[in-house]
């Protein structure tokens, strides 16, 4: 959710919220507020995120709190990233100890760590915010249990088994029947509670005693189960994301303290013991190491580092002790990016998501009002039906109506998408973004940086009669002695050894055409065949897939030497896969030569290949491939970041090489390939389409569920006891579902989805 000018945006923790139904409700009742103009509320990390009018601010603020307060009395609210509270009115709440921080949430406040601020709790979820509630909820329950087992089997007279079942009753259900009282007179009315009262009570009311207590506990029952089954969903997605440092070894007055991260200064000097978190992004100014980047890349192999080397926050330092230099405060880190970015992609909700929460809103009132018509109209039309007996038809219909099942599971199911993706170090900006990649069916590369490494090699070198190999390369790593070139850099790369630059007499560039020297007392020419034509040399025309250098010495032709820019290992891999995902089409569009972007395009087997473009070209082919398209069929399109801004604004989905710590990539794509890799692509895809998979089994199986239910007990089959289970025990199962989702560990499981993707490879 981004922070237009001139607008304030505020980010809350809801602690205590455990009832995805409730935090709907309350980011509907904020997104309606005069003055709000975006809300979203993440009821996975409980943090509710809006943006203000900033001449409304303090009235919108104290709006919201009320609001929430009114919809959940019993949720604590906090400012995101601090533990100051808010009070009903919206403002900071007097803190109990001294040397609390005084700041105030009128700002975009840095993304803390997931653990940092969302404190789980147990118990049942609506009512219970630790463990000791945990355990008086199951001391109540044990208790009505016991009170019910012994109306049961004792023979009691009416009134002392009434006064039994109605204690058993209220031991059991109190809290429920008392909260939907109270929001009754809040105006909330076709919540979980008034369901659930509504429910019971006419059970009791029909005579049904023992069903009216069951239910009720059963109902208490399956809720702990699924306020404990979302908070451990909940800390596995978190735990995906444990990668912020706690402290920082500050090097200070001939010693070493211990401090915050966000304590520490740019320049300051850091120590990394081994073991510990890297906790800010710097360089190695003394020691060397073994690094465990898989907290930020997915890569499992430890990296070597040394004196000299960049290092990020997040790394886990293996065995030596490094000394480093800091380079950027913690909020500008890349493990705050990471965190930020991962920790609020759910604040763009996929579309299935908005349909889901639109559809519930509608669903529950209709389902409701047909209850209430299953109870009055067939008694009044059909000869011999009796009330009582269609009042509990209406009832079963009344608790089955819920729709927790599909609001708790979704977001879950996405956000485990999101944190599975991250740990293969690929970074997905939202729920909105997992899903479109379901539908992609052409995909659009940059050539340089992206299938390539961007840095150029000699690939090839072509010594002329009476020229040795060797000799041609020295000659050339000379002539380049002082440029500063990145071919010029290749060439003396490739030659590899010490250069005296005494040997060197004249020298001059040739502004387009390459480098006029005097070598040893000989005149040397190194350049393009522009060079050569002009000095009037006889040379080989090269039909070469690269950048070609002639060498000239004395006006005779040494040789030729080819440069090209090496393709990245995987890139092979990530095309196929591609295609064996049913990708239809793949394009590569390049500022390179025709020649060099061809070689690599048929290398790779791409299908399209168009060279010699500027960026405002690529673009123009983007949409031409976008009039093209079919309907509903996405366009991904895969650049550095950096130069390619324009066309991955232009693009369905923009996926950014972004190589570790690369800002630009970071700001511009919708995903981050935070290794580099373009086989992540295929990984990415998988993991998309397991997610889509195992969300619309959650909804077709609570949907399911529900429709049988509903017509089993319009038609008397169904009791109370099955419609108890159509609403608890089918979102415990479709949140232990969505959890599956986390087990998307590896790009052969994301594989796995399609076929085995790398068999081509492997044969």
């Amino acid at each position: 959710m981004g922070t237009a000018a001139g607008t304030v945006k505020r980010e809350w923790v809801l602690e205590g919220l455990d009832c995805a139904n409730c935090a709907m409700k309350i980011e509907n009742s904020v997104q309606k507020m005069e003055g709000v103009s975006d809300c979203s509320l993440n009821f996975v990390n409980k943090t509710l995120t809006f943006i203000s009018d900033p001449d409304r601010e303090e009235e919108v603020a104290s709006k919201a709190a009320g609001t929430i307060k009114k919809l959940e009395p019993h949720v604590r609210i906090t400012v995101k990233g601090t533990r100051q509270q808010i009070d009903a009115s919206g403002r900071l709440a007097p803190q109990p100890s001294p040397g609390s921080p005084t700041v105030t949430d009128i700002a975009v406040l840095q993304a803390d760590s997931p653990g940092e601020h969302t404190h789980e709790h147990s118990g049942h979820g609506h009512s219970h915010e630790h463990e000791g509630g945990q355990k008086t909820l199951i001391g109540r329950l044990a208790a009505g249990a016991a009170l019910m087992a012994g109306a049961l089997l004792l023979p009691l007279g009416g009134g002392w088994e009434l006064g039994l079942f109605l204690t058993a009753y209220l031991i059991v259900g109190g809290d429920v029947l008392l909260q939907a009282v109270r929001n009754l007179f809040r105006g909330q009315v076709f919540d979980e509670y008034f369901l659930m009262s509504v429910a019971t009570v006419g059970a009791f009311a029909v005579g049904q005693y023992p069903e009216g207590v069951a239910v009720m506990l059963f109902y208490q029952v399956g809720e702990l189960f699924q306020s404990l089954a979302v908070n451990r969903s909940r800390k596995s997605i978190t735990s995906l994301l444990n990668i912020r440092p706690d402290y920082a070894n500050l090097k200070a007055d001939g010693g070493v303290k211990r401090v915050r991260p966000e304590a520490v200064a740019v320049g300051a000097h850091i120590v990394v013991r081994p073991g510990e978190k890297v906790p800010l992004d710097g360089r190695i100014v003394e020691g060397s190491s073994l690094v465990d980047t898989s907290a930020l890349t997915g890569e499992s192999v430890p990296r070597g580092v040394k004196t000299g080397d960049d290092v990020l926050g997040g790394f886990i330092n293996k065995n030596g002790v490094l000394t480093v230099e800091v380079t950027r405060t913690f909020g500008e880190s890349s493990v705050a990016k990471i965190l930020e970015l991962v920790e609020n992609a759910s604040g763009r909700k996929a579309p299935t998501e908005t349909f889901i929460n639109k559809f519930a809103r509608r669903y529950t009132p209709i389902v409701v009002v047909t209850a209430l018509l299953l109870a009055v109209l067939p008694p009044l039309i059909v000869p011999g039906a009796e009330f009582s007996d269609w009042i509990y038809r209406a009832l079963i219909f009344l608790v089955i109506s819920c729709p927790c099942a599909l609001v708790v599971s979704i977001p879950l199911g996405f956000f485990g998408g999101i944190g599975a993706a991250s740990k293969q170090g690929i970074l997905v900006k939202g729920g909105n973004y997992l899903e479109a990649l379901n539908q992609v069916g052409v995909v659009v590369f940059d050539k340089t940086g992206t299938l390539t490494r961007g840095s150029f090699q000699v690939t090839e070198v072509h010594a002329a009669d009476g020229f040795e190999r060797q000799e041609l390369l020295e000659t050339a790593a000379y002539a380049e002695l002082h440029s500063g070139h990145p071919i010029a850099d290749s060439i003396r790369e490739a030659f590899g050894r010490r250069l005296d630059g005494a040997r060197i007499g004249d020298y001059e560039e040739v502004s387009g055409h390459g480098i006029r020297a005097e070598l040893d007392g000989r005149a040397v020419l190194a350049g393009n065949a522009k060079l050569m034509r002009a000095e009037g040399i006889a040379f080989a025309e090269a039909a070469d897939a690269g950048t070609v250098v002639h060498v000239a010495v004395d006006g005779r032709w040494a040789g030729r030497i080819v440069i090209a820019d090496e393709i990245k290992e995987d890139s092979g891999e990530a095309i196929r896969g591609l295609k064996n995902l049913g990708i239809r089409k793949t394009v590569m569009l390049t500022g390179d030569a025709k020649s060099v972007g061809e070689e690599v395009g048929r290398r790779l087997g791409i299908d399209e290949v168009h060279a010699e473009l500027l960026p405002e070209n690529k673009v123009e082919e983007i949409e031409k491939l976008d009039r093209a398209k079919r309907p509903k069929e996405k366009i991904l399109f895969v650049g550095d970041g950096i130069n390619d801004t324009p066309v991955l604004a232009r693009a369905d989905i923009g996926a950014a090489m972004g190589g570790l710590g690369s800002d630009a990539a970071i700001e511009a794509a919708d995903v981050v390939i935070m290794t580099d890799e373009p086989s992540k692509l295929v990984t990415a895809i998988g993991i998309a389409r397991r997610t889509r998979r195992i969300v619309w089994q959650n909804i077709v199986f609570a949907l399911g569920v529900k429709a049988v239910f509903l017509i089993l007990g319009a038609f008397g089959i169904a009791t109370m006891w099955e419609a108890v289970f159509s609403d608890v025990g089918v979102t415990l199962i479709a949140v232990l579902n969505a959890m599956r989702v986390l087990r998307t560990g590896s790009g052969a499981s994301a594989a796995e989805e399609v076929g085995t993707v790398r068999s081509a490879e492997a044969r």
